[in-house]
């Protein structure tokens, strides 16, 4: 029967064998032909005497050369995983010598094996937990026999409550990988089940809601760490049917997260709520029309403070260091460029919408 090794965990197989024991290592197919071996000049040779090995399922001893076609003198042991032979090892050497070091060569092989065969469920487990939190988030069809098994392995309650949390990272981060890291590192300490990475920079979780307060605490520490370089965004509390529109909250409150702010939440949210439903072709005409989207960042940064403060002269001066008469040259000079007044009710709505749309 075929072969179910990896190539490369063959490989790996006869070199930490050879290490061992100093051979010339061979990792053979039960058809015969060897699949890897220490000594390259070998590989896709076809090996007798492995071949009757791996029908008898008995270790074969090659004393000449002569004996069986393509071998030399060595031991020849058939390797069994999960009840069945898939493979044979050849040790080459005098059978006298290299005899000993046959079940070694078998316990060795079989650790190799169980370890690259945990990788393989731990690597398949995890495309699984992929496909199903982003199908959850994104709101894509799963088969229910499937997500309820799903569910039942992670210990999950379907009918559960949970958050969808967008924990965004900075791309341009110079310790990026130890960020990730460490994100995944909290993620696995507070044992929320159910998350996912999505490539370059953001990871989605559906934790339960006792779990999102000591997440954002760890979120907030490591952003002291790594200033700048991680952001979070809550959405609302839903049965893990609808996290998809936890997660759209999610990203409403990602899109209002306040400049320096490190942590959003939709519950603390209200005119984002509306704006965050707005197409963003939209939001950026509408940006475009109110001659907002070219202001200078200190032009924005005094609407936004001026705002902030009730649209109070006094405390906007005070806020930003400036005189009023400087204050009031500035905002007649946004009131030129946009065509909007920020003293007057009706356009200060208009351009207050149009920095919350930002």
């Amino acid at each position: 029967m075929p072969i179910r090794v990896h190539k490369r965990v063959a490989e790996e197989i006869v070199q930490a064998v050879k290490d061992v024991c100093g051979h010339d290592i061979n990792f053979i197919e039960p058809s015969g032909r060897i699949f890897a071996s220490t000594n390259p000049v070998r590989v896709g040779q076809y090996h007798e005497a492995a071949r009757k090995a791996a029908k008898t399922g008995e270790t074969l001893e090659v004393l000449q050369a002569e004996d069986y076609f393509g071998t030399q003198p060595g031991v020849n042991i058939p390797l069994s995983h999960e009840g069945e032979t898939v493979a044979v090892i050849g040790i080459t050497g005098e059978p006298e010598e290299v005899r000993k070091y046959g079940v070694l060569a078998q316990k060795i092989t079989a650790l190799i094996l169980r370890e690259h065969e945990l990788e393989r469920q731990s690597s398949t487990e995890r495309a699984q937990m992929d496909h199903v939190v982003r199908a959850l988030a994104l709101g894509e069809h799963l088969n229910y026999d499937y997500y309820r098994e799903f569910m039942e392995r992670h210990r999950v309650d379907l009918e559960g409550i949970h958050t969808a949390v967008i924990l965004r990272t900075h791309s341009g981060d110079k310790n990026l990988t130890r960020l990730k890291g460490e994100i995944t590192g909290i993620i696995r300490r507070l044992g929320i089940a159910l998350y996912t990475f999505c490539y370059p920079h953001e990871f989605i979780l559906l934790p339960e809601p006792e779990q999102v307060a000591p997440l954002l605490e760890a979120v907030t520490a490591l952003e002291r760490e790594f200033p700048g370089a991680v952001r979070a965004a809550v959405g609302s509390r839903e049965q893990l049917s609808r996290q998809s529109r936890s997660y759209e909250a999610a990203r409403i409150a990602l899109h209002a997260l306040a400049p320096g702010a490190c942590v959003a939440k939709f519950e603390d949210l209200d005119l984002e709520i509306l704006l965050g439903s707005i197409p963003a072709e939209a939001q950026e005409r509408f940006r475009e029309r109110t001659g907002t989207a070219v202001l200078p960042e200190k032009d924005q940064t005094l609407l936004r403070t001026y705002f902030a403060s009730g649209c109070s002269l006094k405390q906007t001066c005070e806020l930003l260091y400036l005189h009023k008469n400087t204050l009031q040259y500035q905002l007649d000079r946004i009131h030129r460029e946009t065509g909007y007044n920020p003293r007057s009710f009706a356009d200060a709505v208009v351009l207050y919408l149009a920095l919350k749309l930002r």
